[in-house]
């Protein structure tokens, strides 16, 4: 309002400038608002000349029939048409403060973080993400220009909305991951970064090299500069903290025990080297650590300790 009044500092002039510069859109809304400023003025204009002929009239009218003087109420009310231009001009200060509100957040920089709960959100353009745990993901407030970028730290699923003239972009460490709309998922830790694809086509971009992985494949990239295996997807254990179910296909005893100590926050110890290749095939579904580790003891008839805080099999 004030800068529709040429009342606004230097900072807010600055301001609403750039909001404007930033869409067509915003310009175009203004320029509504400005025209509903002008006519309000007009009205309010028109009011005051209409009541003050009015008056006049009626003055010399009781003047003409030697009726005693009236006077002009001093405090008289505003007409209709006050009203409704005040209401206008309430309404635009309304509309423009809007505006520029949801303008600054559409270019604010948003960070969702997964601390000891995972966490399901959806981005602007209407992409679902699960974070797992002590994970996070920035992304803007409103996805503009060509492409859709997000960053990610840790893990998290995504379910990408199609949109081919706009990809979708998730940078992670030092790779780049480029969809047009499919689901997948990406975990980065200290040892490397993993993606694997369940539906469409996904590129996988690092160092100047792509390479391209379809549904039901992944691509392991360790945390030295060496080249990435690309994979058949064998398991479902991934997926955990998504479906609380721990899915294994012929998977070996070492891989299950890394999930269950990522999921419980645990220590499990394999103390043979000769059970760590032993399979298993079987889903466990929301069961309890505890309920885990004794169905493990009784399909491979090992040994489970406590010790200072370890689980060991041996």
């Amino acid at each position: 309002m004030k800068y529709l009044l040429g009342e606004s500092s230097a900072d807010e002039q600055i301001a609403v400038e750039s909001w404007l510069k930033e869409d067509a859109a915003n310009q175009q809304q203004y320029d509504q608002l400005k025209k509903i400023w002008e006519n309000s003025k007009q009205l309010a204009a028109a009011s005051d000349a209409d009541e003050n002929m009015a008056w006049e009239k009626f003055r010399k009218k009781i003047t003409a029939e030697t009726q005693p003087a009236v006077t002009k109420p001093a405090g008289k009310k505003f007409s209709f048409l006050k009203i409704a231009a005040l209401f206008i001009l309430v309404a635009g200060l309304a509309i423009i403060t809007f505006l520029m509100r949801s303008g600054k957040n559409d270019s604010a920089e948003q960070i969702a973080t997964a601390g000891e709960t995972v966490l399901t959100d959806t981005l602007p353009d209407g992409s679902v993400f699960t974070l797992n745990k002590q994970s996070s993901l920035t992304y803007p407030g409103k996805f503009k220009g060509e492409t859709r970028p997000v960053t990610l730290k840790g893990e998290a699923f995504f379910h990408v909305t199609p949109d081919k003239k706009k990809p979708f972009i998730i940078s992670v460490n030092n790779i780049q991951v480029t969809v047009v709309g499919t689901s997948f998922n990406i975990k980065s830790d200290i040892s490397g970064t993993e993606v694997i694809v369940e539906t469409g086509v996904v590129r996988v971009a690092r160092h100047g090299n792509t390479i391209e992985l379809r549904a039901g494949e992944k691509l392991v990239f360790s945390a030295a500069d060496s080249i990435p295996v690309k994979e058949t997807v064998t398991d479902q254990l991934y997926n955990y903290y998504r479906s609380r179910e721990f899915v294994c296909d012929d998977t070996p005893l070492w891989k299950l025990v890394d999930v269950l100590n990522e999921a419980y926050g645990s220590q499990i110890v394999i103390g043979r080297k000769e059970l760590k290749e032993l399979r298993i095939t079987t889903t466990f579904n929301n069961e309890s650590l505890d309920k885990i580790l004794e169905v493990i003891h009784l399909t491979f008839d090992i040994t489970i300790t406590r010790q200072d805080g370890q689980v060991i099999l041996n």
